[in-house]
C-alpha cells in the first residue's frame, strides 16, 4: 500500500516556488535540482527526526523569504561599521552582503601573500567547477546542506598555503542589509595547507525586525600539522533564522580549535560534523550561548574519531533567560580501529528564569576498546550561596547575578586563548548582561 503524500508546509511551498523561479539557463541547474529533490522528498525536519528532536524546523520555520538580491555596498557599510563584532581587532576581512561578495568592503592586506582567495560566485557562473560535494553528509539526511546546495549564490574559496602563518586573523563577515525579508545562502570552502597557522573568524549580523534567513555551509580541510582557531560569532537580527553547518576534516598531527558564540536570531542552529582523518590530531570544540525573550538557539555537534590516537574535548556553556530555549546535542563516535582515542564532552547551562528551558543530550558511541572517553551535562540555577556571598559584601542582587553569569560564560570564552578575540566576545557578553566597564 502506497504511503499517503506528505502535506507540505507553507515554508516548503514557498521554497518550491522560489526554486522553480530560478533561471532555467543556470549552469549548475542539474546540481541544484538533485539537491532540492533530496530536500523536498523528506521536507523540513521535525521532532520525529532524532537529530532534530529539540528543534522542530517544520514548526519553527513558518515561511521562506525569496532569495535576496545584491545591494549597493554603501547601503550596507553602516551596518558593517555599527554591528562589528570584532571591531577592535586588526584583521583582514572578506565581506558578503545578502549572500554576495562585496569587494569594496573587503580587505586582505597583510595576508595576501599567505593565501589565495576567490569568490565562489565566479565559478558558479562557469558551471560550478569549485562546488564540491562533501563526503561527510548525505543531502537526503541533511536538510541544511541540501537547501544550501539548491540555493547557493556565493561564498569564499580560500587556500592557505603550505607552511604559511597568517600574521593577523582573517574574518569572513556576513551581513544582511534591507528592510524586507530575504534568503542569503553561502558555501565556503577553506583549505589550510600542511604546517600552516591561522585564526579565522566568522561573524553574522543583520537588522532587527526583519525576518530574513541565513544558510551557510563551511567545508574545511585542515592539513597535516596545521594549527587553526576558528571562531564563529552569530549576532543575527532578532527576527532572523540562522542555519549554519561546518564540515571539518582534520589530518594527522593538526590542531583545530573551533568556538561557537551564539547570541542573535529568533531561531538558530549551529551544527558541526567533524572527522579526524589522520593520527595524532587534536581538537577543542567549545562555545557559549546566551538567549533571552523567546529565542531558540541550538548547538549540535558530531565528532567522528575515524583513526587512532586523536583527542577531542568539547566544552559548552549556556545562559538562558525569559522564555528562551537552548539546545545542546553532542555525539562522539569512536570507530572500531580508532584505538587510543581520547574524547571528553561537557555541557553546562544556567536557567535565569522559571520559564527558560534547556535540552541537554550528550552521547558516546564507542566501538574500540582502548579509549578514554566521557561526557557530562548540568542544568540549573545560579548558586544561591555565591549570590549571598556577593550580596553580603554590598553588591546589589541584580548586579551580583549578572557578574556571576559573566564569570560562568567567561570560563568557556577564555578557552579560545587569543586575548583579542576573548576581549571581543567578553565585551559582547557584558553588553548582553548590561554590565558596564571591565570585569576582572
Amino acid at each position: 500500500m502506497a504511503e499517503p503524500e506528505r502535506t507540505r508546509t507553507k515554508a516548503e511551498e514557498a521554497l518550491a516556488h522560489h526554486f522553480a523561479a530560478l533561471s532555467g539557463d543556470d549552469p549548475i541547474r542539474d546540481m541544484r535540482t538533485t539537491a532540492f529533490d533530496a530536500f523536498i522528498e523528506k521536507g523540513l525536519p521535525n521532532r520525529r527526526v532524532e537529530d532534530w528532536k529539540y528543534t522542530d524546523l517544520r514548526r519553527l520555520m513558518t515561511d521562506a523569504p525569496v532569495p535576496a538580491e545584491p545591494v549597493n555596498p554603501e547601503r550596507a557599510r553602516h551596518l558593517v561599521d555599527q554591528a562589528d563584532i570584532f571591531a577592535d581587532i586588526d584583521r583582514a576581512r572578506i565581506v558578503f552582503v545578502n549572500g554576495y561578495f562585496v569587494p569594496p568592503l573587503s580587505d586582505l592586506s597583510g595576508v595576501e601573500d599567505a593565501l589565495d582567495f576567490a569568490s565562489l560566485g565566479r565559478f558558479l557562473n562557469d558551471g560550478g567547477a569549485l562546488l564540491e560535494r562533501s563526503e561527510q553528509v548525505d543531502p537526503g539526511e541533511a536538510p541544511v546542506y541540501a537547501l544550501n546546495s539548491a540555493f547557493v549564490r556565493d561564498g569564499a574559496v580560500i587556500r592557505i598555503r603550505e607552511g604559511a602563518k597568517l600574521t593577523k586573523p582573517l574574518e569572513i563577515c556576513t551581513v544582511f542589509a534591507g528592510n524586507e525579508p530575504g534568503l542569503q545562502t553561502l558555501r565556503h570552502q577553506v583549505t589550510v595547507g600542511d604546517g600552516a597557522e591561522a585564526v579565522i573568524l566568522q561573524s553574522y549580523v543583520g537588522p532587527d525586525g526583519v525576518g530574513y534567513h541565513t544558510n551557510v555551509v563551511s567545508d574545511i580541510r585542515i592539513g597535516k600539522g596545521a594549527k587553526v582557531k576558528w571562531v564563529k560569532a552569530q549576532e543575527e537580527g532578532d527576527q532572523a533564522l540562522h542555519l549554519g553547518l561546518i564540515l571539518p576534516r582534520v589530518e594527522a598531527d593538526a590542531v583545530f580549535d573551533p568556538f561557537f558564540f551564539a547570541a542573535g536570531s529568533a531561531v538558530a542552529r549551529s551544527e558541526i560534523r567533524m572527522i579526524f582523518d589522520g593520527e595524532g590530531a587534536t581538537s577543542g570544540i567549545r562555545g557559549a550561548t546566551i538567549a533571552r525573550g523567546r529565542q531558540h538557539l541550538d548547538t549540535t555537534l558530531i565528532v567522528d574519531h575515524a583513526v587512532p590516537e586523536c583527542v577531542s574535548q568539547e566544552f559548552f556553556k549556556s545562559a538562558i533567560d525569559d522564555e528562551a530555549r537552548g539546545v545542546f546535542q553532542g555525539r562522539i563516535n569512536v570507530w572500531q580501529h580508532a584505538q587510543k582515542t581520547e574524547g571528553k564532552m561537557m555541557s553546562q547551562a544556567l536557567l535565569l528564569s522559571e520559564n527558560a528551558e534547556f535540552s541537554n543530550k550528550p552521547e558516546l558511541e564507542i566501538f574500540a576498546d582502548d579509549v578514554v572517553c566521557g561526557h557530562g551535562a548540568t542544568c540549573g540555577q545560579i548558586d544561591e550561596e555565591m549570590l549571598f556571598f556577593m550580596r553580603s559584601r554590598g553588591v546589589p542582587a541584580d548586579e551580583a547575578e549578572r557578574l556571576l553569569v559573566h564569570a560562568f560564560l567567561a570560563e568557556a570564552i577564555e578557552e579560545i586563548a587569543d586575548d583579542d578575540v576573548v576581549a571581543a566576545l567578553e565585551a559582547r557578553t557584558r553588553r548582553w548582561l548590561s554590565l558596564g566597564g571591565e570585569v576582572r
